[in-house]
């Protein structure tokens, strides 16, 4: 099974390319170049599109437009390719790439999206009820370090890659995968643009 996987959620966009267990390749760049990364890891590793069995999108939470444009590429992809799609939690990743440890993502507007007790919320960082001596990985617990250590969770250091989803833990996690337009986003609040008109 080659899986192309790539999460765009956040502000750093990650890729892999994984046959079964094995990392072909990974890639860390910027969201709008999500696709010239994914280009340049099938070549890198000696495949065409053609050869791919799967693709598996992050579905966030994070930002709507870095969500917008991951789930955009899967499905252009997936339609020219004709290939399922398994979307993948961004939290269900970060998680995944550091077992044990709570995921937390910047919602920007003093806010993170976390995943509590198996539920994601959207809660302002001083809320969170921070459980002692646990790890707490994103970005999110990155930007609201000292809120989380004080409270006295742990933070690995800024330049961590537990800090970042990669994409191969999408790969791990997404499953059999199904038709494109099935796969939907996870937003936990309305977009601003909607606000502003409401």
């Amino acid at each position: 099974m080659l899986t192309l996987a790539f999460d765009t959620a956040t502000g750093v966009a990650t890729s892999a390319l994984v046959r079964d267990e094995r990392i072909l390749g990974e890639s860390i760049g910027r969201a709008v170049e999500v696709l010239a990364d994914a280009d340049h890891l099938l070549r890198a590793a000696g495949v065409v599109p053609r050869d791919l069995d799967l693709l598996a999108v992050g579905v966030g939470p994070g930002s709507f437009t870095g969500v917008r444009i991951g789930l955009a590429a899967a499905r252009g992809l997936a339609l020219a390719l004709d290939l399922p799609v398994a979307g993948v939690s961004t939290l269900d990743a970060l998680a995944a790439g550091a077992p044990g440890a709570i995921p937390v993502i910047d919602a920007r507007r003093r806010e993170v999206f976390v995943l509590l007790s198996g539920r994601v919320r959207c809660l302002a960082p001083d809320v969170i009820e921070v459980d002692p001596a646990r790890t707490y990985v994103g970005d999110g617990a990155v930007r609201y370090r000292a809120t989380i250590e004080a409270a006295g969770g742990v933070v690995p250091p800024d330049d961590s890659e537990l800090h970042v989803p990669r994409a191969r833990f999408h790969a791990r996690l997404a499953g059999a995968g199904g038709p494109a337009e099935q796969v939907e986003p996870v937003y936990l609040r309305i977009p601003d643009a909607e606000k502003a008109l409401a």
